[in-house]
């Protein structure tokens, strides 16, 4: 099963402390090592950012900085686990290390399962899909 861990925190905590850094590095490490870790990154502020949005049957175009947020994804991560429980534990001894490293830090982390075809070859209506699609591919 995948899972994306989506950090979230204001538009501006702040630089993070080195010793936050140096444990993150060395957690990091340990899960690409293990293979249960498929990507991680941090993500620029808004002021950097685009969003493309369809409201109304109109698509309009804005870049950043958005003043309405109020909280920003500012880092996430993907990894194959073997259930939700797993993702959990992993999540709390990343937020562990943000409450040990960095105390004025405030933040979450948003646990959410990633669906890919495999997981929906079952669901009969997306079989047919993926079939509609292969087909038209061939």
């Amino acid at each position: 099963m995948r899972f994306l861990m989506m950090v979230k925190h204001g538009e501006n905590p702040g630089v993070p402390p080195k010793a936050l850094m140096e444990a993150m590095d060395k957690l990091v490490e340990g899960e690409v090592k293990s293979g249960s870790m498929i990507s991680t990154g941090g993500l620029a502020p808004t002021a950097q950012s685009t969003r493309v949005r369809v409201a109304k049957g109109k698509l309009t175009v804005t870049d950043g900085p958005f003043t309405e947020a109020k909280e920003i994804i500012g880092g996430f991560a993907i990894f194959n686990l073997k259930s939700k429980e797993e993702a959990v534990e992993k999540t709390r001894i990343f937020m562990e290390l943000h409450r040990e490293h960095w105390p004025e830090f405030e933040g979450e982390t948003e646990i959410r399962q990633i669906f890919g075809p495999e997981e929906f070859a079952t669901h009969e209506d997306f079989a047919k899909h993926l079939e509609v699609l292969s087909t038209k591919a061939s």
